[in-house]
């Protein structure tokens, strides 16, 4: 990993900012077009019913990472998943940036019952970090979230997904390079793969951001959980390495304040 200097640009807010406001223009038209879905099914179930009667160790650099995303206040609520029984999770897998951040993010998020940072869609079986960083295992660094649909969708957790980071640049975020960096949705299901293609084409449509998405949407095939130095990174070692207090945690507040309906309570 190249060390570079943690920065930020005028030119790269404003053009955030524009963007944030295309895909909440976007994010609206896909909750009316949801809403008129769900109406329709529920006329459907409703008349079927009633016809029958009858769910590297800890010394990574400060300098090698960068806050480039900027997010503004969009508050949408996608329809909770209830195909499901009671007590059944489901789970999900994204690679956008370096996993200290996402994972500090996803885990704030109210019916995610566990965020673990990791590795995925390369060919190396048990990868070190180290060899990870090399960029010649194929794999990203990534987050498996487990979660309750009943509390939280995964058309919500696409939702954080797309404003968190910038899934424009191809294999990098900020000043993290590499294909490790690679912005990618690694789908357990066909309904999962559907959204994401669907939300990931209708956001280029919209003009949502100034380029084209580059995210990569492939099928999920094993993870493999990172070092335990690497877990609940930002929790361990906010008070100790200056990434946590320069790029995280205004990462992490800007997230809280975009994001608020859909956080924990406790938080």
């Amino acid at each position: 990993m190249n060390s570079q200097s943690v920065s930020t640009s005028a030119p790269a807010e404003k053009t955030n900012a524009a963007a944030s406001k295309n895909y909440t223009k976007f994010i609206h038209q896909m909750q009316v077009n949801s809403m008129k879905r769900m109406l329709s099914l529920l006329m459907i179930a409703t008349a079927a019913f009633c016809s029958c009667a009858q769910n590297s160790s800890s010394s990574k650099s400060p300098d090698n990472k960068n806050n480039n995303t900027d997010m503004e206040n969009t508050k949408t609520s996608a329809p909770k998943d209830s195909t499901l029984p009671s007590g059944a999770t489901d789970t999900a897998t994204f690679a956008n940036g370096c996993f200290w951040c996402t994972e500090a993010i996803f885990e704030q998020l109210d019916g995610v019952i566990s965020s673990t940072s990791g590795y995925t869609g390369g060919k190396t079986e048990n990868p070190t970090y180290k060899q990870v960083c090399t960029g010649e295992t194929g794999h990203a660094e990534a987050l498996q979230i487990v979660y309750d649909p009943k509390k939280i969708s995964f058309d919500e957790l696409l939702e954080v997904f797309w404003q968190t980071h910038d899934p424009t640049t191809l294999n990098r975020q900020g000043n993290d390079i590499g294909t490790q960096y690679r912005s990618g949705i690694f789908y357990h299901n066909q309904e999962q793969k559907e959204k994401a293609e669907k939300y990931k084409v209708a956001l280029d449509k919209s003009g949502a951001f100034d380029r084209p998405i580059v995210t990569e949407i492939t099928a999920f095939t094993k993870f493999y959980p990172a070092e335990d130095y690497h877990q609940q990174y930002f929790d361990n070692n906010e008070g100790s390495n200056p990434y946590c207090t320069i790029v995280i945690r205004p990462k992490v507040e800007k997230f809280k304040k975009v994001f608020k309906d859909k956080l924990k309570k406790h938080q």
